[in-house]
């Protein structure tokens, strides 16, 4: 994590632009105050969904109408 003023930070953009790519966290703060203005990180992509199993797409599963489970069968408790 690296923390610079305000002015620093607009100096530098191209190059901390580059260096949140990398993964690095930017902490931005008043040039006078030196308050915490903001944190810059990387977005990251959500992941890709999860496949189900290796059977999705080549199995199926019908339940009848009045199939019921209860709780405790679900659960395998007795």
């Amino acid at each position: 994590m690296k923390t610079m003023s305000a002015t620093d930070f607009r100096k530098n953009f191209s190059k901390l632009l580059k260096q949140m790519a990398a993964g690095e966290t930017i902490v931005v703060t008043d040039d006078q105050t030196h308050e915490v203005i903001g944190n810059f990180v990387r977005e990251f992509s959500a992941k890709p969904k999860r496949r189900l199993g290796i059977l999705e797409g080549k199995a199926t599963v019908t339940f009848a109408p009045d199939w019921k489970m209860t709780t405790e069968e679900f659960l395998g408790e007795d």
